[in-house]
């Protein structure tokens, strides 16, 4: 999954003022985490020593900052090194990895699109994880006869861009293969296509707030000894205008104490990676909520969540590198951020209804063997099961150059939530 260093979007480093440094310990571990292993523990601690280094040097660290190296450090971070992230031996379990149903409905959704566009029409994947999406979907837009002229993917993990060249050479057709290419940046020139990321903007290095005495702080990270804690600083203006815009689109402060992430760089960073596209189509699938369900006064805490081999804990400062860190998505910044880059607002729905809208069902197929329908059925559940995928994930999508993509998407649309 791409973070802003590679869009030239880098977060900040802490200033080297003053300030007033109060210790706020992390939340409890989950204590049911397996052990790593001895390799594990030294990959860790070898991400530690540098993050040591960084702070020793420049002060209290943004979290923003230690999210970026925690997921994206050569060689080090979480999706820069070679441990496996996807699937039931990784530690979480994304939409394409249940099956390929997901990616194949993605891909009919955008073949109308891609057939209007023409013989130049590109296909951009964000972040191509295991490789099983573009594996999925190219298959998919072959039967739809509606493949791009190139399918590029967004890959700035080393890593993963060699998973994912090795599975797609090894599974698909030579000729349907070599439309596949792997890119460390969005396209400069203009291009006519579109754009699809799944769980992208969950991973881009957040910004940490929260009020004292009404002021707004920023959460970094300090050292005490070898040992990592939690500090707040006086936010600096960038952070400081981000949070008084949310309390004005709230229309009311957020109490003392309130604390929850923001993305300051959101609208530079779907600048860049929006801006050269000339027509076509861009959607965002992701969990989270609108902004007024986002900022809820009962989430008093924010959305941040890590996970290691499919547990869920709460402190993001254990084992550097091998955790995933993730925040939920404030779509209607997202939706701001989007339409501030000169894009068209199609619509805004859980991921459920607009897989359903899409023609989820019709690829269950009625004339399978029974082991292969029931298992299709339990995906399409787990896709679209509000108890499941199908709420906490939600669907948003823009248009430029007067296209009209993604009809599925618009018959649910609830942009009035945003």
């Amino acid at each position: 999954m791409p973070c802003l260093r590679f869009v030239g979007l880098c977060s900040r480093h802490a200033s080297c003022r003053e300030c007033r440094r109060t210790l706020r310990p992390t939340s409890p571990l989950n204590t049911n985490l397996p052990e790593p292993g001895t390799e594990e523990r030294a990959h860790a601690e070898h991400l530690a020593t540098l993050l040591r280094n960084e702070i020793r040097v420049n002060g209290p660290m943004p979290f923003a900052r230690w999210m970026e190296l925690c997921l994206y450090a050569p060689a080090l971070g979480y999706y820069s090194a070679g441990r496996t992230k996807f699937g039931p031996a990784g530690d979480f379990v994304t939409a394409p990895e249940l099956g390929d149903l997901f990616a194949r409905c993605i891909a009919r959704a955008f073949a109308p699109t891609l057939r209007a566009l023409g013989a130049d029409a590109d296909f951009l994947e964000l972040g191509g994880g295991s490789g099983a999406f573009a594996l999925a979907a190219l298959r998919e837009l072959a039967a739809q006869d509606a493949l791009p002229r190139r399918f590029l993917i967004l890959e700035p993990s080393a890593d993963l861009a060699a998973r994912q060249r090795e599975r797609i050479a090894a599974q698909l057709p030579p000729g349907v293969a070599a439309r596949v290419q792997w890119i460390a940046r969005p396209p400069e020139a203009g291009w006519r296509g579109v754009l699809f990321a799944n769980e992208v903007v969950d991973a881009l290095p957040t910004t940490r707030f929260t009020l004292k005495d009404g002021e707004v702080f920023e959460e970094h990270v300090a050292l005490e000894g070898e040992r990592f804690v939690c500090i707040d600083r006086p936010a600096d203006l960038l952070v400081a205008n981000a949070v008084r815009h949310l309390e004005r689109a709230l229309g009311a402060p957020f109490d003392d104490g309130y604390r929850s992430e923001v993305l300051p760089q959101l609208p530079y960073w779907v600048q860049a990676v929006c801006g050269s596209l000339e027509a076509g189509a861009v959607l965002f699938v992701d969990y989270g909520y609108p902004r007024r369900e986002f900022y809820l006064p009962e989430r008093r805490d924010g959305t941040l969540v890590c996970h290691y081999r499919h547990r869920a804990h709460a402190d993001p400062l254990h084992w550097p590198g091998l955790t995933d860190l993730t925040a939920f998505v404030d779509f209607t910044a997202l939706a701001e951020a989007g339409v501030g880059a000169g894009l068209d607002f199609t619509g805004y729905a859980p991921q459920g209804q607009f897989l359903l809208a899409s023609g989820l069902l019709d690829l269950v197929g009625d004339d399978l063997p029974e082991v292969l329908r029931v298992q299709r059925i339990a995906e399409v559940k787990r896709l679209t099961l509000p108890g499941d995928m199908g709420e906490r994930f939600q669907a948003i999508a823009f248009t430029r150059g007067g296209v009209e993509a993604l009809p599925g998407l618009r018959a649910f649309d609830l942009s009035h939530r945003l």
